[in-house]
């Protein structure tokens, strides 16, 4: 399998998890948006230029149908304001988290993890930081903002986030060690003979 086929397979994954997550941010399954975006920036990198966009883009367009089938207009919508379309830097800051990742990893390996743990969480916090500020800052939602607000909000919601984002990065990691520990053992197998 070529490297662009590989990256193909694992776009069309990525789409199909965000848009099946999406749809509901408060389902018993959780969105899976901040993880597609840290798990796309390690294995497409290569594919910034037209995948993260493609991917945004799908982030907007599963909001405003969603938004849209509830019998709401979208840019009416409470989540709709001109806060929302931070929601790019704070998603490229999950995609660039991945590609930092990507950068430096080498195989699976103790190191690899904390080198995960570290992007992970860095990522998760920075694209809280601006997700949720510029919704508490921005909109007009936050009728008297004040930093002691801002911090309790920030607070309150990033762990949820973090535990979300990190249970599918967990996934896609063990995705990644049975891959590496099968093509070890097949690379074996093709020696041995």
């Amino acid at each position: 399998m070529t490297a662009n086929v590989q990256r193909a397979f694992i776009l069309s994954l990525l789409v199909l998890l965000m848009a099946g997550t999406r749809i509901n941010h408060f389902a018993p399954v959780p969105d899976a948006s901040w993880a597609v975006f840290f798990i796309g920036g390690f294995y497409l990198r290569n594919w910034t230029r037209w995948a993260f966009p493609l991917l945004m883009g799908l982030a907007v367009v599963v909001d405003w149908a969603v938004i849209s089938s509830q019998g709401m207009s979208f840019w009416q919508h409470y989540c709709v304001s001109a806060a929302y379309w931070m929601l790019i830097p704070a998603y490229f800051a999950m995609w660039a988290g991945g590609m930092l990742l990507r950068r430096y990893y080498r195989s699976a390996s103790l190191k690899s993890l904390g080198l995960l743990a570290v992007t992970v969480i860095g990522s998760v916090a920075l694209c809280h930081l601006i997700a949720q500020g510029s919704f508490y800052w921005i909109s007009a939602s936050v009728a008297e903002p004040s930093f002691a607000g801002w911090a309790k909000n920030y607070s309150d919601w990033l762990l949820p986030y973090m535990r979300s984002a990190a249970m599918y990065i967990g996934a896609a990691a063990l995705v990644q060690v049975a891959v590496e520990a099968s093509s070890k053992q097949s690379a074996a197998g093709r020696i041995a003979h």
